[in-house]
């Protein structure tokens, strides 16, 4: 039990006089440390988790969790196929589709880009796409029609009733030889979902018009996206997605598609982790320094104090509470920090975006047009326990220390 003797003791030695100066200094250095230590691994942890939740999120909502192919380059009995899919427990939808490369051509400017052949009204459906409009509009989606991402548009120089030229790699005989399919669309729509990948390079044009474009059979298409109530259920209806295909198709699921991507992140997420947790640490070693300077300079006291009937319990627990204060205030101080700035992390870029007039967060590179961040609790809970552990056992051996002094010795050498 803590006496209230204890914890005035603690308290004034934790106060600095003018002797004392350069001891206070590491002391608050100390603190700084675990606070800066424990504010920057809530943040760093929080944008890794919003990386890896909005990647997963906009990916699987535009490219659905599984994929049945054929074995050629197009799956024959589409409609059948998707009837059986519809009919797997946990199958939210199967949706069929025509994919295909193809140059863009505006305004003497060339890009490329992926259509993607969908019925208007699973396009519709596709809630990723159809609450991202930015301008026109998908409900009257014609044959002659396709739906950009806005930052398509925007290099481009287009905007929605504009026209733009596709280029097929296929071929079509003309009497001056093998020419380039071409064909012109009109811009119905355009979105942003947020991943600059889709919002620069995807084209979504009606099933029928992306089958006379890319010559595809009339009883054919590329494949059939099936999208499931939960991305972890795919390894328990890969079977019946695989026997639903009749042994004509084969299974690409969201995994095997982003693995390489995935993987990257969470190996750093783990090695950003350890990195930051050396932050805390040394921090911590720097208690020890400053507890152990500190038992040295007050050794007198803790003598006069021993001969007054302070008993040696007593003496270790007066360290523990000043050192344990360190620690308590440092790590609050750093969750209070750290909370605040991973959950007003994007405002805090565009005000440093608009303070020092550079890009901060190019989406070009990073794939998302914000900073993302998901805060996990047990994470925080993880990372404030770490940093009370090693705050409190930074003080175990200079409060020991300060034990075992003899006072005796102490106010001989005084």
């Amino acid at each position: 039990m803590i006496s209230a003797f204890e914890w005035m003791m603690a308290r004034r030695y934790l106060r600095a006089r003018r002797q004392e100066g350069f001891i206070s200094v590491i002391s608050w250095f100390s603190l700084l440390g675990i606070a800066l230590g424990v504010a920057t691994l809530i943040v760093v942890m929080s944008v890794m988790n919003g990386f890896r939740a909005e990647l997963l999120g906009r990916i699987l909502g535009l490219n659905g969790h599984a994929m049945v192919l054929g074995e050629g380059s197009s799956l024959g009995g589409f409609g059948e196929i998707a009837a059986r899919i519809r009919r797997i427990e946990g199958v939210v939808s199967a949706t069929p589709m025509i994919e295909g490369q193809v140059m863009v051509l505006a305004r003497d400017t060339a890009r490329g880009a992926l259509v993607r052949g969908l019925d208007p009204a699973d396009l519709r459906a596709r809630e990723l796409i159809a609450t991202r409009i930015m301008f026109g509009s998908i409900d009257r989606l014609g044959p002659e029609d396709v739906v950009i991402g806005q930052r398509m548009a925007f290099r481009l120089g287009l905007r929605v009733g504009q026209e733009l030229t596709l280029v097929s790699p296929q071929t079509a005989a003309t009497p001056f030889g093998t020419v380039p399919r071409m064909k012109t669309y009109r811009i119905a729509a355009t979105f942003e979902v947020g991943m600059f990948e889709y919002d620069s390079s995807y084209i979504f044009m009606p099933l029928e018009s992306a089958r006379l474009f890319f010559r595809v059979d009339a009883e054919r298409v590329t494949g059939v996206e099936v999208m499931l109530d939960s991305p972890d259920r795919l390894p328990r209806v890969r079977a019946q997605l695989i026997a639903a295909s009749g042994g004509q198709g084969r299974l690409h699921d969201w995994q095997q598609a982003n693995s390489s991507l995935f993987t990257a992140v969470q190996i750093e997420r783990n090695v950003m982790f350890l990195i930051l947790t050396l932050i805390i640490l040394v921090a911590a070693f720097n208690i020890i320094s400053s507890l152990i300077m500190l038992v040295k300079d007050k050794g007198r006291d803790i003598a006069v104090l021993r001969t007054m009937g302070a008993t040696r319990g007593s003496i270790m627990r007066i360290f523990l509470l000043a050192g344990s204060t360190i620690g308590v205030v440092g790590t609050a101080a750093g969750f209070a920090l750290g909370l605040a700035f991973a959950l007003n992390i994007e405002a805090v870029r565009r005000f440093l975006e608009s303070l020092l007039h550079i890009d901060l967060f190019a989406a070009e590179i990073r794939f998302l047009t914000q900073i993302p961040a998901k805060v996990d609790s047990f994470e925080v809970a993880l990372t404030v326990a770490m940093a009370l552990g090693l705050s409190f056992l930074a003080t175990i051996y200079p409060s020991w220390r300060a034990a075992r002094l003899d006072p005796v010795e102490a106010l001989r050498y005084e």
